[in-house]
């Protein structure tokens, strides 16, 4: 581009200063009067045709850009390690050691009703399942953990999950638990379930207000 026009090389300057794309008009305003503005936002069009950035214009206004075919280096992936909040740690560990245990037998332990958005989040995370309706009056929806909690926490099965004391340690159980807390045995005989029905979802409470539970 050795050859580039005066106008070119001005409306050139211009485009890769400005903090956004630039309107005819725009570039007209700071350029010397009588500038062919459009004749020279054709010729630097074709001049950088087929390089790394292109000369677009979007929206009647231009702008130099990566060009289409390269866009896929401009791409980066990251993993962001995400947490899970208290309520849905303490639930995670509840369904853990009860399972198959009730939407009532969750809040029961907690103390507090839980929220639609503490259940959705373990569900996002695979690492809770919904496994079938008890054969008790009102038949409610029973939890469990999935395959990916255990691998998750490097557990080869349920009967390897950690004491309440190590729990606590870990922040996965309330510190004021009563003293005489225990967990059920993980690997004891599951209870009587029919299967879900098509249709069945959550029986959470839904947090309209968007509070955090306690």
């Amino acid at each position: 581009m050795t050859d580039a026009s005066p106008a070119e090389r001005m409306v050139e300057a211009l485009l890769f200063a400005a903090a956004g794309p630039l309107s005819e008009d725009d570039l007209a305003r700071r350029l010397p009067e009588g500038t062919d503005v459009a004749e020279a936002l054709r010729a630097l069009q074709l001049a950088y045709d087929g390089r790394g950035v292109s000369l677009v214009c979007v929206a009647g206004r231009w702008r130099f850009q990566t060009a289409a075919d390269l866009e896929h280096l401009m791409t980066e992936e990251r993993t962001e390690a995400r947490r899970l909040s208290r309520a849905a740690l303490e639930t995670l560990a509840i369904i853990a050691y009860h399972q198959p245990v009730t939407r009532a037998e969750i809040e029961m332990i907690r103390g507090v009703q839980t929220s639609k958005g503490t259940l959705d989040s373990l569900f996002e995370f695979g690492l809770v399942r919904m496994r079938g309706r008890r054969r008790s009056p009102g038949r409610p929806i029973t939890y469990g953990t999935t395959d990916r909690f255990l691998e998750h926490y490097g557990l080869a099965g349920l009967a390897d999950l950690p004491g309440a004391a190590e729990m606590k340690a870990a922040g996965l159980l309330d510190l004021d638990l009563p003293p005489d807390f225990a967990p059920p045995d993980p690997s004891r005989a599951a209870e009587a379930e029919d299967p879900l029905e098509a249709g069945d979802a959550p029986e959470f409470h839904q947090d309209y207000l968007g509070e955090s539970e306690g």
